[in-house]
């Protein structure tokens, strides 16, 4: 039996470095098509390099913005200084709360904001975040709450991506590596915003949108609770928001007054789409983002409530 348990784990320990071996040769050398269980892209999509970087540079903000795209397309952080408030936005592609929670604790001490906006779009809390977590890994800093939220989420592409994210860092992979400030119709703004070109939403008038019911995923709603804990426990201000989408993107959750009466009992709470009237052909680049037009209307009904 000894001598059995001896070869098991020497098969183990071989059988782990040719793992990793493997995953770096991989990671290294062939085209992205095939690194189907590998998704490791510094400068990937909404400028969370760029935003990561210059967190670690600020603090002391009045407004920290948080959440998916919907908050760092959403929430202009130009319109917010018009209003005397000095902010960041620390938003990220396809965001949950899993990765919010993980963002908060790394940079609420360094931020120090007085408030956090949280943009609640409702999906968010039905995603299994592991989208998020690989931008994470990705843009952001490779330390134990990335191992935690990679062990919380227990998908193969998020632990691929972090030990091959380990090696890229431990062999300072990444020195030469800059994001462009225009990328594509993007354009990231100091203080996490990005702005997407003008662009109109061209989705025809009255197309059928599959109906959905909300179900938040277990997880993503402790995740959630621990944000509101921790925003309590600082002593910060928590204020949820749900930023407008087209009419027919709203309404596909068959269930809308429980996404709200959800919200509402966890915090302060506004859903935008039920008191901002907003044109889907013109305010909108897509079914549910903003384009630059809409982001200033939500904005000013926003600072508007805030200020007061």
């Amino acid at each position: 039996m000894k001598k059995f348990l001896k070869q098991f784990l020497v098969f183990i320990f071989y059988a782990t470095a040719v793992y990793l071996v493997l995953l770096v040769i991989w990671g290294e050398f062939m085209p992205n098509m095939y690194k189907k269980n590998l998704n490791y892209s510094p400068g990937s999509y909404g400028h969370m390099y760029s935003r990561i970087r210059e967190a670690e540079k600020v603090t002391n903000m009045d407004i920290v913005f948080i959440g998916s795209s919907h908050a760092y397309r959403g929430f202009d952080t130009r319109i917010a200084e018009e209003y005397g408030f000095k902010s960041f936005n620390l938003g990220s592609s396809a965001q949950t709360p899993v990765q919010t929670k993980l963002l908060l604790e790394e940079y609420l001490d360094k931020l120090k904001p007085k408030m956090i906006v949280y943009e609640v779009y409702p999906y968010t809390l039905m995603n299994d975040g592991v989208e998020s977590s690989l931008d994470i890994i990705a843009n952001g800093n490779i330390n134990h709450e990335v191992l935690n939220m990679a062990f919380s989420l227990n998908n193969i592409k998020t632990y691929n991506s972090l030990l091959y994210g380990y090696y890229r860092v431990l062999f300072n992979r990444n020195k030469d590596f800059e994001e462009n400030t225009v990328i594509g119709n993007d354009t990231y703004i100091p203080g996490g915003f990005v702005e997407k070109k003008m662009a109109y939403n061209q989705t025809p008038s009255g197309t059928e949108v599959k109906e959905t019911e909300w179900i938040p995923i277990h997880y993503q709603v402790a995740a959630l609770d621990k944000i509101i804990g921790l925003a309590k426990e600082k002593g910060i201000k928590l204020v949820l928001v749900q930023s407008p989408v087209t009419k027919a993107e709203f309404k596909k959750y068959i269930n809308n007054d429980a996404i709200d009466s959800f919200y509402s009992a966890k915090a302060v709470y506004y859903n935008f789409n039920q008191s901002l009237a907003l044109s889907d052909s013109t305010d909108f680049y897509n079914s549910d983002h903003l384009n630059q037009n809409g982001v200033r209307i939500f904005n000013n009904a926003f600072f508007h409530i805030i200020k007061k």
